[in-house]
């Protein structure tokens, strides 16, 4: 057995890359490109965890830490861990919060760094100091109100003999002031102001978890700022503004309007399936834990779709009844076959619309999609087609499904294959720290987009126990079949989607989340 060693010829390089506020949205294209081939990843506390998922699957990530009282690594060992790493050759993604060199000790390390004779990238990203109140409804500069504005820390150098800030200067200049990382010392901060001649009436505003879906808001002046935030227990991250633009928010604070702000959802989609879900609730304001209990494998017999394909100019119907059925099916034939005209003349019928698109993205013809995703509308739309009686059908789908449909075929007359494509195993992974959120305070609902996705969940979590622990939890069902697997718990779901898709659960949610 041979040692493989680090190939030393191969020159790294450290990326220092702002990972943008919280939205995971405000990553920039390059920032995104990076992480897609970064081969280490250092990333902080203030980082979306969605972030960590466009690294590839191979990728080191190490956590950094880096909160006021959360150093997983100390400053210098993270410094020589950078430069380490790189001059193994790797290319190194150092993820920040916010923007690397505003208050995040990015010169540092770009200093070390080049101490090190390692080559850098410094990329930007987008501040939480403008980007937290705009999201809170609060420009830091309007025509109006201020035509400057000066940004501060609230945490100096604690090794610093005086503070560097000249208190009574800031105090004095009309413009916004936005402090960073001051919500611990907010009451030195504004007695500093007041007692350098500033007006106790001035509007303050601070934002916690700027841009993400627990947003948190409140509003003071520099008179009472400091005793609200000691009532509502106000904490950090947040921003804080200084000025009369706060007083815009009664007109400009778009997100916290938005229809599910300050409800948390539970999404228990596969990985690969839940971004499109996901994405739709973050939009309404939704903060989303993507919970996936499920993940997709090959089946166990693979043999059983090999038999299959290579019998498939004897069947008259491939029935799909999953996007998940569609990609392992395909999956087997395209390394069976070159061509896709292989599947010959037989005709094809699609259970929704998600598993219609992928057919089509394949440019194959969907004969039929019934209206309803219910079993019995299933064959008989396919029935009303054509009469189904001593016809061949190929039904492509879960190792472990639901035995309604392929009954109901044969009760029309047709002669079904059941082969599965893939199975769903448990997922129980959670580097985002989704799943322990949910177990620690609970969730305003959770949805569900299939059996599988019930059972699963269950499995991992105990579902009744789970709504006994946190009984203002609501259950989401994204059709009757779901709903049935609810009810097999003794389960009711609080609603379910008239139209069984991904927009029908949604537009559920939204409806319900207005009454």
């Amino acid at each position: 057995m041979s040692l493989q060693l680090p190939d030393m010829s191969k020159v790294g390089k450290v990326y220092l890359v702002g990972a943008g506020p919280g939205d995971a949205g405000l990553l920039t294209l390059r920032g995104a490109e990076l992480i897609g081939r970064a081969e280490v990843l250092v990333y902080d506390a203030l980082v979306h965890p969605d972030l960590l998922r466009l690294a590839p699957a191979d990728s080191e990530l190490i956590y950094g830490g880096k909160r006021s009282r959360d150093h997983a690594i100390p400053q210098g060992e993270l410094n020589q861990l950078l430069i380490d790493k790189a001059k193994t050759g790797k290319t190194v993604v150092r993820l920040k919060g916010g923007d690397s060199y505003l208050f995040g000790r990015g010169g540092e390390e770009a200093e070390e760094l080049f101490d090190a004779g390692v080559e850098f990238e410094v990329v930007p990203g987008i501040s939480s100091f403008y980007a937290a109140p705009n999201y809170a409804g609060i420009p830091v500069t309007h025509r109006d109100h201020c035509s400057s504005f000066t940004v501060l820390t609230g945490h100096e150098d604690p090794t610093k003999e005086e503070s560097g800030i000249d208190w009574k200067n800031l105090a004095e200049n009309p413009g916004t002031k936005v402090v960073l990382m001051g919500v611990e010392r907010i009451a030195n901060i504004t007695a500093q102001l007041i007692a350098n001649g500033a007006d106790p009436a001035t509007p303050v505003g601070m934002v916690r978890w700027g841009t993400r879906g627990d947003q948190e808001s409140i509003e003071g002046t520099l008179g009472t700022i400091a005793d609200l935030v000691a009532e509502k227990k106000f904490r950090s991250p947040a921003v804080t503004v200084i000025g009369g633009v706060v007083g815009l928010r009664a007109k400009l604070n778009w997100f916290e309007k938005r229809p599910l702000f300050g409800k948390r959802v539970v999404v228990t989609r596969t990985r690969q399936q839940a971004s499109q879900l996901s994405r739709q609730l973050q939009e309404l304001g939704a903060e989303v834990l993507e919970i996936p209990t499920i993940r997709t494998e090959a089946p166990d017999d693979p043999q059983l779709v090999v038999d299959a394909l290579l019998a498939l100019n004897t069947y008259s119907w491939l029935v799909f009844t999953s996007p998940n059925g569609v990609d392992g099916f395909f999956d087997f034939f395209f390394k069976a076959f070159d061509d896709l005209r292989d599947l010959g003349g037989t005709r094809i019928a699609a259970v929704g619309p998600a598993t219609a698109a992928k057919l089509r993205a394949l440019r194959l013809k969907v004969d039929v999609m019934p209206e309803r995703y219910v079993t019995a509308d299933v064959a008989a739309a396919i029935n009303k087609f054509e009469n189904v009686e001593n016809l061949n059908v190929l039904l492509p789908r879960a190792q472990v499904a639901n035995p309604d449909l392929p009954e109901e075929l044969e009760r029309l007359g047709a002669i079904v294959d059941d082969v599965p494509v893939y199975k769903t195993v448990p997922e129980t992974g959670d580097a985002s720290g989704a799943a322990e959120k949910l177990t620690d305070s609970g969730a305003d609902w959770i949805t569900f987009t299939s059996s599988s996705t019930v059972e699963n969940f269950h499995a991992r979590f105990d579902l009744p126990d789970l709504l006994e622990t946190y009984p203002d939890i609501k259950i989401a069902s994204i059709g009757p079949e779901t709903s049935k697997a609810l009810r097999a718990l003794e389960i009711e779901p609080s609603v379910e989607a008239a139209e069984h898709t991904i927009d029908g659960l949604v537009a559920a949610l939204s409806v319900a989340a207005k009454g």
